[in-house]
């Protein structure tokens, strides 16, 4: 039953659900500066990340979804069961992170979860090393990239605002952090969406249903898009208060400056067909803004507890995928 044509569309099915759960546990990161800064309310903010994170469909290809559909494993080993264990494990990880508050990377549960299920049903030699190379070393980059980016844009801002009174610097950047907000959800969904692209034109692909060629159909991309989208709208709220208020304290001037590096960050990774983190960006570039005070702003306590969750990602939802691989090929 499990390698049966019809449950290709089930195994699309639980693909959309990681897309909207993806959608859900990044919320808090499109929103949580926005929010703590109290520049929009949390109904409002949603709304307006949800829109942009849909509003990405019209800017920017599939290279991503490409990275991830035939960048990670090859393709010749893909089955139904290989994806339903990529799947689970990520979901799992995803939802177990979500609990906990910790704002882990969906993007990078995905892709432990593909490498899981195809070592655990060939070996290790199943793996696209240049592929897993490249997205492993963005987790310590872009991070990096998004904290130096939100030092650089918080001095520039404080810079470019000095000769202003506290209010009227307030109220500007107010209205500025709406425009970073809608980039930084821009770049979200167009990184994160093509994710899950990826992993149903793989589906698709395996069964044939694309043809001789890997390729992403316009409906998946709509679809993709649009699920992520109304993840957003229902939010990660237990991740909201880790990443708005935890890590730093942020006024509207900080908010535009984090969202302002991470959204450069993200968009140039995209265009370059790196699945990178947006999680792990925008908390670095939230970290660069918080350093700008002084060291002792941040609060590295929290700061490390979220660095753990990113370099046990990938392994957890690795080995979370291939229990459920060994467990249904035991007993089916």
């Amino acid at each position: 039953m499990l390698e049966s044509m019809a449950f290709v569309f089930v195994l699309v099915a639980i693909a959309l659900i990681f897309d909207f759960l993806n959608g859900f546990h990044d919320s808090a990161n499109s929103i949580s500066t926005v929010v703590s800064t109290r520049v929009l309310s949390p109904k409002h903010a949603v709304i307006w990340a949800a829109f942009f994170n849909f509003s990405a469909v019209f800017f920017v290809g599939t290279a991503v979804a490409h990275t991830v559909g035939k960048g990670i494993i090859h393709l010749d080993i893909v089955d139904n069961l290989v994806i339903l264990s990529a799947l689970g494990g990520a979901i799992i990880w995803n939802i177990t992170t979500w609990y906990y508050g910790l704002p882990s990377s969906s993007s990078h549960a995905l892709i432990g979860g593909l490498i899981g299920a195809a070592v655990s049903k060939a070996g290790t030699g199943t793996l696209v090393w240049s592929g897993i190379i490249k997205t492993s070393v963005f987790i310590f980059i872009s991070p990096a990239i998004g904290m130096a980016l939100g030092f650089i844009f918080m001095i520039l801002s404080m810079n470019l605002s000095r000769h202003s009174n506290m209010a009227k610097s307030d109220k500007l950047f107010r209205k500025l952090q709406l425009l970073s907000a809608a980039v930084y959800s821009l770049g979200h969904g167009m990184n994160d969406a093509q994710k899950t692209m990826g992993i149903i034109a793989m589906a698709l692909f395996s069964k044939g249903l694309l043809g001789d060629t890997f390729h992403i159909p316009i409906w998946v991309v709509i679809t993709c898009y649009t699920m992520i989208s109304l993840g957003t709208m229902f939010g990660g709220w237990r991740i909201v208060k880790t990443m708005g208020t935890k890590i730093t304290k942020l006024q509207p001037i900080g908010g535009f400056s984090a969202e302002t590096a991470a959204a450069c960050s993200i968009i140039g990774a995209t265009v370059a067909g790196i699945p990178v983190s947006t999680t792990h960006t925008i908390t670095g570039a939230i970290v660069g803004v918080g350093s700008t005070k002084r060291l002792s702003a941040v609060r590295w306590g929290v700061a490390g507890n979220i660095i753990w969750a990113w370099l046990l990602t990938i392994p957890i939802s690795a080995a979370i995928s291939a229990v459920i691989y060994f467990s249904v090929n035991y007993f089916i």
